[in-house]
């Protein structure tokens, strides 16, 4: 979908004002957290997600073994040896963890999906160039997801719908963490809430939580929040034209972030008929600018978390996120 320009309904001195009140009530408990470091379980939404847990680990380095391996429910964990081209997405079971083995592994031309599904943990892998209509990873109907410590990545040289996104989130999931990873390179980061139609199924839930991620030449989508409660903390965006965007009254919390050669950080009122919410604290948002046309009422997640200060971002990130960083 083409970005429109923000309406103009809300006057800009009432957005400045919104912003700056926001800003101006910072009381989250900001305590250094160790650079790079790799969590054994998620933090956020996604919390108590443990993919195939301690299952014996099964290798693989060829798609049609990979396939087999991630066919159906059991508790299962496979290893990818090596980087696989796919035409399309391959489904992926409950109860699953994939781990890239090294720091190069993973797959290019299109991605996974996640259908239907619980409990799965995709770690380490590098994902790029999804052709249209595949997604890097796409996360549909399915509960209690991890994404860690992959590295996303496609190009700006083509047209903006020759690939597709990067992460995408839908159909009424729910229960996600987004954390360590990279996204580099595209025109359509992170979509959560694939339609303005879709209230039924996405209301009340699409919770996601994205924490110390890189997104660095991506031209918007850092998420884009449709119906849903997004936490989105402790990133380093540089290079977008619009990061941050709440819609279809979604509730999003944007802290201590910091954002760099990016035209706008958050906003609220463009592109869909229903202006989202955003509550903004603690971010180094480098002279982008906001538009907040609501100020939302999600200011304390429902889980256990330490947010960095805005001033160790850029070094936790650009040292820890991504694969190879495990």
């Amino acid at each position: 979908m083409r970005t429109r320009p923000p309406r103009t309904r809300v006057h800009r001195s009432t957005l400045a004002a919104a912003a700056a009140a926001t800003l101006a009530t910072v009381t989250v408990l900001v305590l250094p957290q160790t650079a790079g470091a790799a969590e054994t379980a998620p933090i956020g939404f996604g919390a108590g997600t443990t993919g195939g847990g301690n299952a014996t680990a099964v290798t693989v380095s060829n798609l049609a073994a990979f396939k087999t391996a991630v066919t159906g429910a059991s508790a299962k964990v496979v290893r990818v040896n090596g980087l696989i081209s796919l035409s399309g997405q391959v489904d992926i079971g409950s109860n699953t963890t994939v781990l890239g083995v090294g720091s190069s592994s993973g797959f290019t031309g299109g991605g996974l999906r996640i259908k239907e599904a619980t409990n799965v943990v995709v770690r380490n892998l590098n994902i790029s160039k999804p052709l249209k209509p595949s997604d890097g990873i796409t996360v549909q109907e399915s509960t209690k997801v991890w994404i860690d410590h992959n590295s996303f990545s496609a190009d700006r040289d083509h047209d903006k719908d020759y690939y597709d996104g990067l992460l995408d989130i839908n159909h009424g999931s729910d229960h996600v963490t987004v954390s360590w990873n990279t996204f580099k390179d595209h025109f359509k980061g992170s979509l959560v809430g694939h339609s303005d139609n879709n209230a039924s199924e996405d209301t009340g839930h699409l919770k996601v939580t994205y924490h110390h991620n890189h997104f660095s030449n991506v031209y918007s989508r850092i998420p884009s929040l449709r119906f849903g409660t997004g936490h989105f903390y402790n990133n380093y965006v540089s290079g977008a034209d619009t990061a941050c965007h709440s819609r279809m009254g979604a509730q999003m919390l944007v802290e201590n972030n910091v954002f760099r050669s990016t035209k706008i950080a958050v906003t609220t009122n463009r592109s869909s008929d229903v202006d989202g919410y955003a509550n903004l604290r603690g971010n180094d948002l480098g002279g982008a600018a906001t538009e907040i046309s609501r100020v939302g009422s999600f200011t304390s997640p429902p889980y256990g978390y330490t947010a960095e200060p805005a001033s160790s971002v850029v070094a936790s990130v650009t040292s820890g996120a991504g694969a190879g960083k495990l």
